[in-house]
């Protein structure tokens, strides 16, 4: 069962139990993100790049955490599973892609309901129609990041986070990525690796014609909930398969 459909079916049998939408974005709120990556977001967006999320999550998770540590205006789009609260307050979650209907039938390990590499190539597409060349900056580390990564050129970067997931395959597959790629362990190194090739990017677009033009495009995902946050969610779940 892919992800997003586990995750609806969860909040489905959270619901039954009692639990309220009110309870949910109380844990999502104490979602742990490192102060560093807040700082290098907020920093990207005020240096001008146009920055997007490609995330296997979904909307409700998402801009339930971008809006508490601020950083809802930073991101210019947002692609990821959809997502609403219908009339009787239970979450629902549905796939990207209708892989039932119309699945994207990609060879790499993409999950059924998105193919991240469909949507760049979307990006991409809007971005060609458009006189001065785009620089994109990835960055993500789970299995459905590789793909987006094969789709990059040159002069774009892949910034894999080490010892995870994509990093794996990128290391394994190295000569099929045509952009430069760099690793990142942690936040400290993500503003770091960020804020360089940003700048990496301006200095060299300002040599050539004066103007900039950054992409950055950012895997997004609801990270591992402290002990203190499933305090929230106290009761016994079970999901049938």
């Amino acid at each position: 069962m892919p992800w997003n459909s586990l995750m609806d079916r969860m909040m489905k049998e959270l619901h039954s139990q009692g639990t309220k939408i009110e309870d949910i974005v109380a844990v999502l709120k104490r979602t742990p993100i490192h102060s560093r990556i807040i700082q290098a977001i907020k920093s990207a967006h005020a240096l001008g790049c146009d920055l997007k999320i490609v995330s296997d999550a979904n909307v409700f998770f998402i801009d339930t955490i971008l809006k508490h540590h601020g950083l809802k205006e930073c991101f210019s789009e947002i692609n990821t599973n959809p997502s609403f609260v219908d009339e009787e307050g239970r979450l629902r979650i549905f796939p990207y892609h209708d892989f039932t209907e119309h699945p994207h039938g990609c060879p790499h390990p993409c999950p059924p309901n998105m193919c991240k590499g469909i949507v760049i190539e979307r990006i991409q597409a809007s971005l060609s129609a458009m006189e001065e060349k785009k620089t994109i900056i990835y960055m993500g580390d789970g299995l459905g990041d590789f793909c987006p990564s094969l789709k990059l050129g040159d002069g774009d970067y892949m910034l894999p986070r080490k010892d995870f997931p994509v990093w794996d395959l990128v290391c394994k597959n190295r000569s099929l990525i045509k952009a430069e790629v760099c690793e990142w362990s942690n936040g400290e190194e993500f503003e770091h690796v960020l804020l360089h090739f940003i700048t990496k990017v301006t200095i060299d677009k300002s040599n050539t014609n004066g103007n900039n033009a950054i992409q950055l495009y950012s895997d997004c995902k609801v990270q591992t909930m402290p002990g203190s946050s499933h305090q929230a969610f106290s009761q016994t779940l079970y999901v049938p398969h």
